[in-house]
């Protein structure tokens, strides 16, 4: 997996933001909420997002892919070596991260991203 071709996707997802929070990670969020974060640093070698409740305990009996600290409860898996999936596996799991966040937004606030996007 390319980092630097997960964090391109992730900010060109529609309605997708990125900002730095807690000092050092940088964020991707769509509506506020985040779906993706990574290490602010350019020479991060992680990421974490939101997966679906059935996929998180088959990611995570993957080798190279564990629970996302603090964020596990939530369903979200943390990829520590990027070998662990391909480009091809890491596009598809990020954009099902923003369509799972972005599917728990109001109707309203999904409208308005859809509009703006347009």
């Amino acid at each position: 997996m390319n980092l630097a071709k997960a964090k391109k996707l992730c900010a060109g997802l529609p309605g997708a933001t990125q900002d730095v929070k807690w000092e050092s990670s940088l964020v991707f969020s769509v509506g506020g909420k985040m779906f993706a974060a990574t290490d602010a640093d350019p020479k991060a070698s992680r990421i974490s997002f939101k997966v679906d409740d059935d996929a998180f305990l088959a990611l995570t009996d993957r080798p190279g892919i564990i629970p996302a600290p603090y964020l596990a409860r939530a369903k979200w898996v943390q990829i520590e070596n990027l070998k662990a999936v391909s480009d091809e596996e890491a596009a598809a799991l990020l954009t099902r991260a923003h369509e799972i966040v972005f599917g728990k937004l109001t109707k309203k606030l999904q409208r308005d991203i859809l509009e703006g996007c347009a």
